[in-house]
């Protein structure tokens, strides 16, 4: 590929990157205006898990996201079905979000539900939880946050495990019953449950 063509698409992609941010600024800046913290769904799926929670956390502001537009669409049926006003959900990347998340909203309690391993080792780079990834969490979470991670995927929770304990943002918490249980599209699927708490350090 020629490169100038590279360079045309790196602009382009980074323009593009550019207005996801501002128009998912502008979405979260309207709805969450008067606001100070949420609860968030990384990955949210057909909204199961996170319109039942809503539904018995009346108390907190939830956000989910997911990339397929399908199951955005679904998740948004159950929240007008259930009559929540306590939790939105929108199309969006992790990373656009978190970047997007107007600066007085802060993250107060984080959910990470059985994410993509990508399993071959050399697709590793586009695991999540990644210290670039931990680094935004981090920055946007408030004091005392909490970080919940679930997978069926033994490999993929001790890479979270080890990337966790060695980032000083955050620090692994044990013992901690799983908040909230509400079986899921994929936990139906899933052969096991592996759990991380970690809470947000100063």
């Amino acid at each position: 590929m020629p490169e100038h063509t590279k360079v045309m698409g790196k602009e382009w992609a980074e323009a593009r990157r550019s207005a996801n941010v501002a128009r998912l600024g502008a979405t979260l800046a309207a709805a969450l205006a008067g606001r100070t913290g949420i609860t968030f769904e990384l990955g949210c799926g057909h909204g199961h898990w996170l319109a039942a929670y809503a539904a018995a956390h009346a108390d907190e502001f939830c956000v989910g996201i997911d990339l397929i537009t399908h199951r955005v669409e679904r998740s948004v049926r159950k929240q007008t079905l259930g009559k929540l006003d306590n939790v939105i959900f929108l199309k969006a990347e992790a990373m656009e979000f978190l970047e997007a998340l107007p600066g007085e909203i802060f993250l107060e309690k984080i959910f990470i539900l059985y994410p993509d391993p990508w399993p071959k080792k050399k697709h590793h780079k586009n695991r999540f939880i990644q210290a670039s990834s931990l680094d935004l969490l981090a920055k946007r979470a408030g004091p005392g946050a909490s970080l919940h991670f679930r997978t069926d995927d033994a490999d993929y929770f001790e890479w979270t495990r080890t990337h966790v304990e060695t980032h000083g943002g955050w620090k692994l918490k044990a013992g901690n019953p799983w908040p909230f249980e509400q079986t899921t599209f994929f936990e139906e699927r899933m052969k096991a449950k592996r759990d991380l708490e970690a809470e947000r350090v100063p």
